[in-house]
């Protein structure tokens, strides 16, 4: 397909996937090199839309204020750039459908060749380096094995956050939506989840070439008796497998040990995600971590050879450094994850390596430092 004929990518979820891609190689907003950008905005109206979001994302901003934006971008993104043109000179920027006074200045300003004043303010309040270290160790990581997307409790489509991690320089991204049970967080059942992996691959169809590649995965609950929340044949189906513990956090600690335990040693289990679970700030309020004996569990997780998540989410920081070095001294392996629920929190394993480089922790046993093809064979079961 080129660029001329996107618009024919077909009809249903996975033409509306393809065609959305393919828009977004064809307006340059994504390249296909798999590279950093080398300049954060690039003067398109586009651009300035997906960075405001971006950047506001990043800050943990509330949602309502980045849809508008990303909402946005998605209107405009099929549009001949003329036409856009056209409708900010004559100021009928709103009358299209997505577009509200903010958005219609954003575009107005970008078509004009001026940097958007809201644009210009989201780089000075979320614009700078989220922490002073970890630059060495990100530069190292490869990828990110713990995101979300709309399927489930994130806040964009599955081909946005693929195409910013992307941009970002990621070589592989796992979309690990929830399990069943995490009803709250519109958790996948075993068909969603089946037809989840239909617009993966969809994704890879139409990045070939990239350099980069979407995983197919799960974060997946962790039930009261150390069970997996979903079937077998479903997880054998994925490439990387997180389980966290969600609920009844504050049960027992002889019971919780045993419970951690059984899903560390279940073959399916990759990543052991926020191990307990605590939460430290945000407007979610603050949660003590749950109890267990936790040089069991990570011992456990050494002999398994499943990774301890270094979960780089500003609220969580889990685990506390205490655990983190006990986990290092054990002999675990880790993964340094975004918890992604939006593309701008992509950005956040900075805050998760700054901490690993503080604990010593040698970037070898980091396992998403691995290239794709060790990594994959490393999480078959």
């Amino acid at each position: 397909m080129t660029c001329t004929d996107a618009s024919g990518a077909g009809r249903g979820w996975r033409g509306r996937v393809i065609h959305r891609l393919w828009i977004r190689k064809c307006s340059g907003v994504v390249g296909v090199s798999g590279q950093r950008p080398a300049e954060p905005y690039d003067g398109t109206p586009v651009a300035a839309l997906r960075r405001i979001a971006f950047l506001l994302e990043r800050g943990r901003a509330d949602s309502y204020k980045v849809k508008a934006f990303r909402r946005a971008a998605s209107a405009i993104l099929p549009l001949p750039p003329e036409e856009v043109a056209a409708a900010a000179a004559a100021g009928t920027l709103t009358d299209l459908p997505g577009i509200g006074a903010s958005t219609a200045k954003v575009i107005a300003a970008a078509v004009a060749g001026e940097m958007p004043e809201r644009l210009a303010a989201a780089e000075a309040e979320y614009g700078a380096p989220l922490t002073a270290g970890g630059a060495h160790l990100r530069s190292l990581l490869r990828g990110d094995l713990h995101s979300h997307s709309d399927w489930s409790d994130g806040g964009s489509p599955i081909e946005e956050m693929a195409m910013t991690a992307l941009e970002l320089g990621h070589e592989y991204l796992v979309l690990t939506d929830h399990s069943p049970r995490l009803k709250v967080a519109r958790g996948l059942s075993a068909e969603r989840l089946a037809r989840q992996l239909d617009v993966v691959d969809a994704v890879n169809d139409h990045l070939a070439g990239s350099g980069f590649t979407l995983l197919k995965g799960i974060e997946v609950d962790i039930l009261e008796d150390g069970g997996l929340d979903q079937s077998p044949a479903m997880l054998e189906r994925l490439e990387v497998r997180v389980a966290s513990v969600h609920s009844k956090l504050a049960m027992d600690p002889a019971a919780m040990t045993r419970r951690m335990v059984a899903a560390v040693r279940n073959p399916f289990t990759n990543v052991l995600g926020h191990c307990t679970g605590r939460l430290v700030t945000g407007n979610r309020g603050t949660r003590a971590e749950s109890r267990f004996d936790a040089r069991a569990v990570f011992e456990a997780c050494a002999e398994e050879g499943v990774a301890v998540e270094i979960n780089s989410r500003p609220e969580r920081r889990d685990p506390p450094t205490r655990l983190l070095e006990l986990a290092r001294d054990v002999g675990c392996l880790f993964s340094i994850d975004s918890d992604a629920h939006a593309p701008g929190q992509l950005d956040f394993p900075v805050l998760g390596c700054e901490r690993a480089e503080a604990a010593g922790i040698e970037s070898e046993r980091i396992v998403n430092t691995w290239r794709k093809s060790r990594l994959l064979d490393w999480a078959r079961p």
